[in-house]
C-alpha cells in the first residue's frame, strides 16, 4: 500500500536536515525509485576463459552455473577476450515467494516489498544469498564446495553486484564529490542504493562527527584558558626562576641539570593540565551518552520511516533460506563448554602476547633514552628522553598498523573455532572480539604512560631497573601528563592522516592500474547509449556489447567484501576512544576528530560510489553490536578520565597544597601557589652511602664544571630515611576520593542524559501503532472474513 500523501516526516529528521547532518530535498524517504531490471544483472559472476572442457576447473565451473539454473535464476554467457562474465538474473517468482514469506512471518512489517515493489537492493541481496548458499557436491556427495571456496580455488575469480549509472550519477552529484563537505548528506538515497547497513553508518557518521563541533569548540576554549594564564601563573614563574639542582635522569651520560631548563616544557604542560580539563573531562564522558542516546532516537526516526523497525535479523535469514531451498532444515542452536573455554583461553593469550608488545615499547624507550644520551649531537643527548618517548610512538603506530593484520587473522579463527550458527551470530562474534584486540593494541602503551609511568621507577639509591641494568623512564620534567600528550598527538595525528591518504590513493590507484592492464570494450551501438539512460520499458535490452562494456567497468573497480564497511566502523570507533577515553590528557582530540570526520565522510562516499565495486546492500534497523561497543567505551571513558586526572595530572597535589599546605591555609595571601613546586621536590644528598651506587662522579657535575653535593628529584619523601612523608598519603587518599566522586558524579549526570533523552520520540511509537492499525485493516479487508 503506497504511503498517504499527507504523510507528515518524523520531526527527528527535520531536525537533522536543519543542523545539515542529512540533506533530504529530493530523496524518496518512503518508497524507493522503480528499479531498472530491464537494463542490468541482479548478480556478476567472472572466471577466466578455460579452453580445456575436460579440466577440473571448467567442470566446476559448468556443474556451478547448472547448480544455479536448478534454482531458477537466469544465466547469461558474455565472453571477453581471456575472461568469461556470467550474468545473473533471477525470476519474478523467487522475489515473490520472499515477499509472502515476508508477510507470513511473526516480525511482519508493512514494507515496500510487501506492498508490490521489490527494488534491486533487495534482488541483489535475495540472489547473493542464493549464490553463498549454493554448495557444488563432489562425486561423492560427501564434501561440499561454496562460491567462497570455489573463488580460493580460482574456478572463479570475482562476484559483483553491478552499479547502475543513473543512480552513480546522482549519488556523485548530489554526496560523494569534495565540495559537497559541508552539505547534509542524502541518507535515504543511500539507503535505497547501498541498503540500510551503509545508509545508518553514514547516518551515524553524520550525526557524531556533528556533535564533535561542541565537544571541539570546548577543547579549544580550555587550551586557550591555559594558553591565556600560562605567561602570569606563578608555578611557571617558579619553575623558569628556579636555581634548583635535580639528579640525573639516566645512568653514565645524564648530567645533574636545572630546573629552569624545563621552562618550555612546564608551560606547555600547563595548557592542558589545568582547572579547564576536570570540567572538561566531566562534559565528554556526559557528551558520549547523549550522543548515543540522541543516536537511538534519530535512528528510531529512521528505520520507522523505512519501514524495517520490528525487522528480524533471524527472521530475514531463515526467509532467505526457505527462499533458497524450500526443504531446507534449521540450523540448530549449539553450545560448546569446551569451545567456549579454548576460545577463552586464546583470547587471553592473544591480549597477553599485545600487552607484552606494549611493555616491549616500555623496554625500547629505556634503551634508546640510554643510547640517545650518549650521541655527539649535543641537542639530541640534551633531550634524549623526549626523544625516545617520540620515537616509541612511531613505534607504537608501525606496531598497531602490523597488528590489525594479525589481529583480523586471530579473530577469524577465533570465530571459526566458535561455530556460531548464523552468519549475523558470527559477524557480532567477530566485531567484539576484532575490537578487544585493536583495543588493547591501541590503548596498552598508553595506559602505561598514563598511569604508570614514572610511578614504578623508584628513587636514587633504590631505582628500579631492567635486568639490573637499565634505569625505568622517569615522567617528563614537567609532569606526567606531558608525555601521554605527546603520544596521543603522534598517534593520532599520523593514524588518521596516513590511514587517509593511503585509503584514497590506494582503491584510486588499483583502479587507474586496472584501466590500463584491460582492454576497453568498443561501444558499437549507438541507441543502447539513448535507452540507458531512458526509464527502462518493458522488454528492452542492451545489445550484448554494451552489456559487456558495463561489466567491464564495474570489473575494473576495487574489490569488496564483507570486511569493507566493518573496517570504516572500527576505524571511526576507534577515534571515539580516542577522542573520549583520554580527553583529559588532550583537549584538543574533538577537533582532530572533527577535521579528520569531514574529509572521512566525503572519502568513504567517493570510494563506495566512484572508486569501488557496489557494496551488496544489506537490510538491518540497527548498527548492531557496535552500539554496546559505544556504550562501554562511554563507560571507560569516565573511569579513565577519573584516572588520569586523579592520578596522572597534578591537579590533586596542587589542591592539596592550595589549602592545606600552602602559605593560604594559615593566612590571607595574594599567593596561595608560593613554594609549590619546591614543595613537590625531595632531596637527596649524593655521598650517602645509600645512594652513592647510583651515580657517577661525571654526573654530579655541573655544565659548569661545579661539584655538587646534593640534588632534587619529584616525589614525596623524607630526606633522611626516604620514606614517604604524611603529605603523600594525604595526596594519595584525596587522589582516590576524586576518582570516586569524579566517577560516580558523572554516571549520574550519565544516567539522568539517558533517562531524559528516549530512545524513539512519541512521533516514532504513534506512527508504528497508525501502521500496525492499518495493516491489520487492510489484512482483514484482503480476507473477506467479516465483510
Amino acid at each position: 500500500m503506497p504511503q498517504k500523501m499527507g504523510h507528515k516526516r518524523h520531526g527527528s529528521i527535520d531536525l537533522l536536515e536543519v543542523i545539515g547532518v542529512v540533506n533530504e530535498k529530493g530523496s524518496t524517504i518512503h518508497l524507493p525509485p522503480s528499479v531498472h531490471t530491464p537494463l542490468t544483472y541482479d548478480y556478476v559472476l567472472v572466471a577466466d576463459h578455460v579452453e580445456d572442457l575436460s579440466s577440473e576447473v571448467s567442470r566446476k565451473q559448468v556443474a556451478f552455473i547448472n547448480a544455479l539454473k536448478d534454482k531458477k535464476l537466469k544465466i547469461a554467457k558474455l565472453f571477453d577476450n581471456d575472461k568469461v562474465f556470467y550474468g545473473i538474473k533471477a525470476p519474478k517468482e523467487i522475489f515473490e515467494k520472499y515477499r509472502y514469506l515476508l508477510k507470513v512471518s511473526d516480525a511482519c512489517n508493512w514494507s515496500y516489498e510487501q506492498q508490490g515493489i521489490v527494488p534491486l537492493s533487495t534482488r541483489i541481496r535475495i540472489v547473493n544469498f542464493i549464490l553463498h548458499h549454493t554448495c557444488l557436491y563432489d562425486t561423492k556427495g560427501d564434501t561440499g564446495e561454496y562460491l567462497q571456496d570455489l573463488i580460493k580455488k580460482n574456478v572463479f575469480e570475482a562476484e559483483f553486484c553491478l552499479h547502475e549509472k543513473k543512480e552513480q550519477k546522482e549519488l556523485r552529484m548530489s554526496w560523494a564529490r569534495w565540495s559537497a563537505c559541508f552539505q547534509g548528506q542524502p541518507i535515504s538515497n543511500v539507503r535505497n542504493y547501498f541498503g540500510e547497513k551503509v545508509a545508518l553508518y553514514y547516518l551515524w557518521l553524520g550525526w557524531y562527527t556533528f556533535l564533535l563541533i561542541p565537544a571541539a569548540l570546548l577543547g579549544i576554549i580550555v587550551f586557550l584558558y591555559g594558553l591565556a594564564f600560562y605567561q602570569s601563573s606563578p608555578l611557571i614563574k617558579e619553575v623558569c626562576e628556579s636555581d634548583t639542582v635535580m639528579c640525573p635522569l639516566c645512568d653514565k651520560k645524564c648530567k645533574v641539570w636545572s630546573l629552569n631548563e624545563t621552562c618550555s616544557y612546564a608551560k606547555m604542560n600547563l595548557l592542558f593540565d589545568n582547572e579547564g580539563t576536570v570540567a572538561f573531562a566531566m562534559f565528554m564522558a556526559v557528551w558520549a551518552t547523549v550522543f548515543l542516546e540522541f543516536w537511538k532516537r534519530h535512528r528510531a526516526s529512521y528505520v520507522c520511516e523505512w519501514k524495517v523497525f520490528d525487522w528480524s535479523e533471524e527472521e530475514e535469514e531463515l526467509i532467505l533460506e526457505i527462499v533458497n531451498d524450500a526443504e531446507c532444515e534449521p540450523k540448530q542452536h549449539r553450545h560448546s563448554y569446551l569451545r567456549s573455554i579454548l576460545v577463552m583461553v586464546l583470547v587471553t593469550l592473544m591480549l597477553v602476547l599485545i600487552i607484552g608488545l606494549a611493555h616491549a615499547l616500555v623496554v625500547f624507550r629505556v634503551i634508546a633514552a640510554v643510547h640517545l644520551t650518549e650521541s655527539s649531537w649535543e641537542y639530541l643527548s640534551d633531550h634524549a628522553n623526549i626523544a625516545a618517548l617520540m620515537m616509541g610512538a612511531v613505534l607504537h603506530y608501525i606496531t598497531i598498523t602490523i597488528m590489525n593484520r594479525v589481529n583480523r587473522l586471530v579473530a577469524t579463527k577465533l570465530c571459526d573455532i566458535e561455530r556460531v550458527r548464523s552468519h549475523a551470530g558470527k559477524q557480532r562474534s567477530f566485531t567484539v572480539k576484532m575490537f578487544t584486540f585493536q583495543f588493547f593494541t591501541l590503548f596498552s602503551s598508553l595506559i602505561y604512560t598514563a598511569f604508570f609511568l614514572g610511578r614504578i621507577n623508584g628513587r636514587p639509591g633504590k631505582y628500579v631497573r631492567i635486568e639490573q641494568k637499565w634505569r625505568l623512564e622517569e615522567c617528563h620534567p614537567s609532569g606526567c601528563l606531558t608525555d601521554l600528550f605527546i603520544q596521543m598527538a603522534i598517534i593520532m595525528i599520523l593514524k588518521q592522516s596516513i590511514n587517509n591518504v593511503f585509503e584514497f590513493t590506494g582503491p584510486w590507484f588499483h583502479r587507474w592500474l586496472k584501466r590500463n592492464k584491460l582492454p576497453r570494450q568498443k561501444r558499437k551501438c549507438a541507441n543502447c547509449y539513448v535507452k540507458e539512460n531512458q526509464e527502462p520499458q518493458a522488454g528492452v535490452e542492451l545489445c550484448d556489447n554494451c552489456k559487456l562494456q558495463d561489466l567491464q567497468r564495474n570489473y575494473r573497480l576495487n574489490k569488496v567484501d564483507c570486511f569493507s564497511l566493518f573496517n570504516e566502523f572500527l576505524e571511526m570507533v576507534i577515534q571515539f576512544s580516542f577522542t573520549t577515553i583520554f580527553v583529559a590528557a588532550f583537549p584538543l582530540a574533538p577537533l582532530l576528530a572533527l577535521l579528520n570526520n569531514i574529509i572521512e565522510i566525503r572519502l568513504d562516499a567517493i570510494k563506495m560510489v566512484s572508486l569501488e565495486r557496489r557494496l551488496v546492500p544489506q537490510k538491518t534497523n540497527n548498527i548492531g553490536v557496535w552500539t554496546d561497543v559505544l556504550e562501554a567505551v562511554g563507560v571507560l571513558a569516565v573511569i579513565a578520565n577519573g584516572l588520569v586526572i586523579g592520578i596522572s595530572s597534578d591537579f590533586i597535589p596542587r589542591l592539596v597544597y592550595k589549602y592545606y599546605y600552602g602559605p593560604c591555609y594559615n593566612s590571607t595571601s595574594t599567593n596561595c601557589m608560593e613554594g609549590y613546586i619546591n614543595n613537590t621536590l625531595s632531596i637527596v644528598q649524593v655521598n650517602d652511602p645509600r645512594v652513592m651506587h647510583d651515580f657517577d662522579p661525571d654526573q654530579l657535575r655541573t655544565h659548569d664544571g661545579q661539584n655538587v653535593t646534593h640534588c632534587s628529584y619529584k616525589d614525596y619523601r623524607s630526606s633522611e630515611d626516604y620514606s614517604l612523608t604524611p603529605q603523600f598519603w594525604l595526596i594519595l587518599a584525596v587522589r582516590l576520593a576524586f576518582v570516586i566522586l569524579f566517577e560516580h558524579v558523572v554516571v549520574i549526570f550519565k544516567f539522568i542524559a539517558g533517562w531524559f533523552v528516549p530512545s524513539s520520540s512519541l512521533q516514532v511509537k504513534n506512527t508504528r501503532l497508525q501502521d500496525k492499525l492499518q495493516r491489520l485493516k487492510e489484512e482483514l479487508r484482503g480476507g473477506d472474513v467479516f465483510y
